[in-house]
């Protein structure tokens, strides 16, 4: 396979913290903010902290190691209930194999193979019938679908030129953010180049000719559970928890229980031969997670359509530096639609000393920044320069079109 030299764009505002550009990325700016009309993006002047690193090749970015990445653990295998021999009945309509479908894919065990390069691959955490699995359906209805087992799985899988994307999860409207993945795209080098809203339709399930005042046991992810509260408080079932939800509707088809059932998918119950006791038992109608579409190589922004740009960055200590940070965008009247901080994780203590008081210890933090604009806009890119007066760091994480469509 031919490697294709890529230069790698920095700019420091010091020079232990930098951030890390394609070639296609050179967001910059002369002095009074001018772009000229013959360059697809901006360039920055000499003076300005932008230059050309190194060069590296395709596969070298590829599967660059992580810098404080532990290899993982195997998940340890789910226990299911014992049930006695009686209760066992098996169901007639459940006979699809399980061993026919996709085993997924281990971050400890990952080996290239020949694949059909006619379809676009998908990596997902969780395995067939999740709602992940229908978030990538809805972005590529006609792509390849691959299981993972967890979200690092996924992201390996498309640094390692197994799949050409991976869909995970970032924010529910219900439980909040998925901070996990969060840190996984600080510490990947992978870009975001879409996203999914995916409207989330929780079902009990059951064997075939169970009702749901049967039921003893729901078996389900902790999120899926909490958020059905009405229907199982009403049951008086006791929950048990599982991995993800179409794994949950899996144990209960495998082991014939007849006395559990699972909240998952309507399509989890097609693919393991369930029958839907009951639909749409979510506590909160409008319950909508939102998915990221990550790829290797980051997509050419425009302005033909609603786009939305996502970054991280650091701040220098002081007093009112995160209304700075934050005005740079309100002054160029760009809407931001999150802002999310995570504690860093190689330095997480600051000392600060205080003669009147000693010392005192604080949390320094990383803020995560969803705008929405084009990166081929010049306010946004008048928004960033800006920004790097008060940021030791800034990364963009992509810039891709918003999902408008439920």
């Amino acid at each position: 396979m031919a490697l294709k030299p890529v230069p790698i764009w920095t700019c420091c505002t010091n020079q232990q913290h930098c951030c890390v550009y394609p070639q296609s990325w050179k967001l910059g700016f002369s002095h009074d903010g001018y772009r000229g009309s013959g360059s697809r993006f901006l360039n920055f002047k000499a003076n300005k902290k932008w230059e050309c690193l190194v060069l590296l090749s395709e596969t070298e970015r590829a599967v660059t190691p992580v810098e404080d990445e532990e290899p993982l653990a195997p998940p340890e295998a789910a226990s299911p209930g014992i049930v006695e021999e009686n209760q066992i009945i098996h169901s007639k309509r459940f006979h699809r194999d399980l061993q026919s479908l996709p085993k997924p894919l281990s971050a400890t065990d990952l080996s290239c193979g020949n694949r059909d390069g006619s379809k676009v691959r998908v990596a997902y955490q969780g395995i067939p019938g999740a709602y992940s699995e229908a978030a990538a359906l809805k972005a590529y209805p006609k792509c390849e679908t691959v299981p993972c087992d967890q979200f690092e799985a996924a992201f390996k899988a498309v640094e390692l030129w197994l799949v050409d994307r991976a869909v995970l999860p970032i924010e529910n409207s219900v439980a909040g953010s998925i901070h996990r993945n969060y840190d996984l795209l600080l510490r990947h080098r992978l870009h975001i180049v879409g996203e999914v809203q995916l409207l989330v339709n929780h079902c009990l399930l059951g064997l075939p000719g169970i009702r749901k005042e049967e039921l003893k046991r729901v078996v389900s992810h902790p999120q899926a559970l909490e958020q059905c509260n009405i229907l199982l408080n009403k049951l008086g079932v006791t929950r048990i928890n599982s991995d993800d939800t179409s794994g949950a509707a899996q144990i209960v088809a495998s082991e014939a229980l007849r006395d559990t059932g699972a909240v998952a998918s309507a399509r989890a119950a097609e693919i393991y031969g369930l029958s839907i006791l009951a639909e749409r038992i979510q506590d909160d109608p409008d319950n909508i997670t939102r998915f990221l579409i990550l790829a290797r190589e980051p997509i050419i922004p425009g302005t033909d359509r609603p786009y939305k740009t996502s970054i991280m960055f650091t701040l220098e200590e002081g007093p009112g530096v995160l209304f700075k940070a934050l005005a740079v965008f309100a002054l160029r009247e760009i809407n931001l639609t999150k802002i999310e901080s995570r504690p860093q994780k190689q330095r997480p203590l600051r000392v600060v000393d205080d003669s009147n008081k000693g010392s005192a210890k604080y949390f320094d933090y990383l803020f995560y920044i969803d705008f929405e604009a084009s990166m081929a806009d010049p306010r946004a890119q008048y928004a960033l320069e800006h920004l790097q007066e008060f940021a030791r760091f800034i990364r963009v994480l992509g810039c891709y079109p918003m999902d408008t469509n439920l």
